[in-house]
């Protein structure tokens, strides 16, 4: 803690407390498992649990005080330095938190964002993740850094009379600037890709899915591409593209993306658009589903509701429920009343049930085909794009 009664805030490693309280919400057995799931994925050592019920959030601490001192003897006793808020934060609430528990404090989202941070490889996914990083910053700047009001002298940077609040402000706005506008020319270079795609005629499949449904692992299977595949949540958060051939169905693109959670940061929403513009822009989504997950239907939900978010959920799906080897499952199709196959029972990582699915892919290019116009570009002959790989 410094002289102004803040904390440092590097990226979250070491060992925590988690905190998780019951709000009468369905689901708090399942947010809190999956708490600890990110905790452990973002690299920490969970030390303690404490968990309790309230009626509605206090303004000031977020939990009751009596409950503030419990989470403050279990990082004493644990000799934790972090406390882990399964719940979002008012500023106010983080800074309070912090004065009392004397260690930081770190809330559902910002945990997110240091995964976010922690996975991002490409330079477009850096890019991303710091403009969410950065947006969510400016709010803890105008409501919850009340120390910097006060005026300083500053060389170089400030103009009379600015104070402190006012240049990080004005600092941190032009770098968020900066990296939207940089945002612009990425997506304006996919815009390319996606047209050159357009014209050869490539149907473009999407995987979309839950954190952790297996989605890279799939991924891998239909295009032996060897992406990065772990038992970790958002192990992807890089789109990656690949081109594939199936008798009967010719060339076709298939993208796996970043997986989806609940209460998932709507800056990273926002900043990921870009990203998210393959899932937009596809002929069809192949929504991987854990089966073995109790949860399944509720994740099911909160993947449709982010899609609907970004415009996506008007594109045909194909529900794909893996890992049915956890599961106890056969594998199989099944088919709508029109005859359309809408779900696919497979194990992406013992290969049962994939034949199933390349059938369901090789249905959906035919009936694409069959559906779609002539295309003007190809009419006068313009040629077929290469193999797209981002």
């Amino acid at each position: 803690m410094d002289s102004s009664g803040t904390f440092d805030r590097p990226a979250a490693a070491g060992a925590a407390v988690l905190v998780a309280l019951d709000l009468g919400a369905p689901g708090y057995a399942e947010s809190l498992a999956e708490l600890e799931f990110l905790a452990r994925s973002a690299g920490l050592e969970v030390r303690g649990i404490v968990r309790g019920r309230r009626a509605r959030p206090d303004p000031a601490l977020f939990a009751g005080r009596g409950k503030v001192e419990e989470v403050r003897l279990a990082l004493a006793e644990s000799g934790a330095g972090l406390a882990v808020f399964n719940h979002e934060l008012s500023p106010a609430q983080e800074r309070n938190l912090e004065r009392a528990l004397g260690v930081r404090v770190v809330d559902r989202t910002a945990l997110i964002l240091d995964i976010f941070a922690q996975r991002a490889k490409s330079h477009e996914g850096k890019v991303q993740v710091e403009l969410a990083q950065l947006e969510r910053l400016a709010t803890r700047l105008v409501r919850g850094w009340t120390h910097l009001e006060r005026q300083k002298g500053g060389i170089g940077l400030r103009g009379p009379g600015e104070t402190q609040l006012e240049t990080d402000r004005r600092l941190l706005g032009k770098r968020v600037k900066l990296l939207k506008d940089r945002l612009v020319r990425l997506t304006r270079q996919r815009d390319v890709q996606r047209r050159a795609r357009v014209r050869g005629d490539v149907m473009a499949v999407s995987l979309v899915g839950y954190t952790n449904a297996g989605k890279s692992t799939l991924f891998n299977a239909l295009t032996h591409a060897g992406t990065y595949a772990a038992n970790q949540l958002f192990a992807t958060l890089d789109t990656t593209t690949r081109r594939v051939f199936l008798p009967g169905a010719g060339a076709l693109t298939v993208s796996d993306t970043v997986g989806f959670i609940r209460e998932l940061p709507h800056t990273l929403v926002e900043a990921f658009r870009a990203t998210l513009e393959e899932t937009v822009h596809a002929d069809l989504l192949l929504h991987v589903v854990d089966a073995s997950s109790s949860v399944r239907d509720q994740q099911i939900a909160e993947v449709n509701k982010v899609l609907a978010e970004i415009g996506a959920d008007a594109i045909p799906q194909v529900l794909v429920w893996n890992k049915i080897d956890l599961a106890g499952l056969a594998p199989g199709l099944e088919r709508d009343d029109c005859g359309n196959i809408f779900r696919v029972r497979l194990s992406a990582k013992t290969g049962a049930g994939l034949d199933l699915l390349r059938e369901a892919l090789t249905e959906a290019a035919a009936s694409r085909a069959s559906a779609a116009p002539p295309d003007p570009e190809r009419i006068h002959g313009e040629p077929a794009t290469r193999a797209y790989v981002t």
